[in-house]
């Protein structure tokens, strides 16, 4: 069974490697990762089976990295390690498969693996899948094989073409791994649909605009960027664009 540990403190990164190496001889440590950008790159890399995930880290926090990484078709079984227990439904939520509070205990530990090893024979049934209550506030992209962070809060748009969907910011374009329709899910409150390819950051608009031929075009800010409007989606976007200003000016 292939280990993945992931936390900020070293002393604690080799407390888990020592009691691991004394728990089980077959289990192993593939790699360690510092923060949860670093987790979620090593856990590309190695396809470990198992996560054990801090959650208070620097990047992404370990909540975090569980949300990117139930966008993969096998993500990894995940065991919380925290010193806190405030976090435990948040974790649970996150379909975690453990939650340990340090300093780890060897049965607790070992409790955990084995469940690990169930859930992998298929012995275990997997906690259901819940969605979380908040989106993402960044998105993590592969550049060039390298992860990227991508705040959410920077996207204009998320847009359709065949079979990829891309992020666009005011610099750059972000090819994703999720469908437009699970974005516009999680996003619903921040993104509108304003054709059947594209949902648009109302935070991000300039303003609608009429060209001679009769087709509504958005602008957006400090971009040259512009998109066509769907007509039959047309009031609705003209109805949250109005709402949204409303809010941000009261």
């Amino acid at each position: 069974m292939k280990i993945l540990i992931a936390d900020d403190e070293k002393l604690a990164r080799c407390r888990l490697r020592r009691l691991l190496e004394e728990l089980d001889s077959a289990v192993e440590i593939v790699a360690e990762a510092v923060d949860g950008k670093d987790a979620l790159q090593k856990w590309k890399q190695t396809q470990a089976q198992v996560l054990l995930l801090d959650i208070q880290m620097p990047q992404l926090t370990g909540l975090q990295v569980a949300v990117e990484l139930k966008q993969f078709d096998n993500p990894p079984a995940i065991i919380f390690t925290t010193a806190y227990d405030s976090h435990a439904l948040e974790a649970f939520e996150a379909d975690a498969l453990d939650y340990l509070l340090k300093p780890i205990r060897k049965d607790r530990l070992l409790a955990a693996l084995e469940k690990a090893r169930l859930l992998q024979q298929g012995r275990l049934k997997s906690v259901p899948v819940q969605p979380l209550h908040n989106a993402r506030s960044h998105l993590c992209v592969s550049v060039a094989g390298d992860l990227h962070l991508v705040a959410v809060a920077e996207i204009l748009y998320f847009r359709a073409d065949h079979k990829y969907v891309t992020a666009q910011t005011l610099q750059h374009e972000y090819l994703l791994d999720d469908s437009l329709k699970t974005l516009e899910d999680e996003f619903s409150e921040q993104f509108i649909r304003i054709h059947r390819n594209a949902l648009v950051a109302l935070r991000h608009i300039l303003d609608l605009h009429k060209q001679k031929n009769g087709q509504v075009q958005i602008r957006f800010q400090q971009s040259s960027h512009t998109l066509p409007v769907s007509r039959r989606l047309l009031p609705y976007l003209k109805q949250c664009f109005n709402n949204f200003h409303l809010k941000q000016t009261t």
